[in-house]
């Protein structure tokens, strides 16, 4: 059930320029009962791969409009660069906020930091959580912080589009709540995903990600 095993032929796609699919930190089954294996494999050595790939299309041709001053070709490619580079960042955040053995509550200063911004974490938890029920469609419930405010905030973005880029919040934490995130499990009942989902949150890849940014 590995990861290795599904990304080595992208090996043949790729050179050292191009984008890669990053390993999983753990098994496909290792979020089991909270995310099945099959949502994992699915997940990540095929959506994720395919983000993967077309954004290595889409920057090839970006760079031959480029070469050649096509301005109207460079305009027409943004929508792809944008979706597809920001399900390749989103994803990438996503696979290591999550762990085995996470869930629980955070500490030390990204608790306080919660605390302070939100009042307490279940209050933290909860708005999150109704954040991402909330998205209509296909996007990401998010945690990023606030480098000018020097605070968390808690956002929504649709689709594919990736945090910094559209808001400039720093990611910290990301919720994806695309149906293929969750559907061959829960169904179309995404809170009840989302309720499952704490368990199994990485919240020192969480801090970890906290104090960098503060850096």
């Amino acid at each position: 059930r590995s990861s290795a095993k599904l990304v080595a032929p992208l090996g043949c796609l790729v050179s050292r320029q191009k984008h890669t699919l990053p390993d999983l930190p753990y098994d496909y089954a290792a979020l089991e009962p909270h995310i099945n294996a099959e949502i994992m494999q699915l997940h990540h050595s095929k959506h994720h791969a395919t983000y993967v790939n077309n954004l290595n299309v889409a920057e090839e041709k970006y760079k031959e409009a480029l070469a050649k001053g096509d301005v109207t070709t460079q305009v027409s490619l943004q929508p792809a660069l944008k979706f597809n580079g920001g399900g390749h960042i989103n994803h990438s955040i996503f696979w290591t906020n999550l762990s085995p053995n996470g869930g629980g509550e955070p500490k030390g200063e990204l608790l306080e930091a919660i605390k302070r911004d939100f009042g307490s974490f279940a209050n933290f938890k909860e708005k999150l959580t109704a954040v991402s029920v909330g998205v209509q469609g296909s996007g990401w419930g998010w945690l990023g912080y606030n480098k000018e405010q020097g605070r968390l905030q808690i956002a929504a973005c649709a689709n594919q589009d990736p945090l910094q880029g559209t808001t400039g919040l720093i990611p910290l934490l990301g919720i994806d709540v695309w149906e293929h995130a969750y559907y061959l499990q829960y169904k179309n009942v995404r809170p009840d995903y989302l309720k499952a989902i704490w368990n199994v949150i990485n919240w020192e890849n969480v801090s970890s990600r906290y104090a960098t940014c503060k850096k």
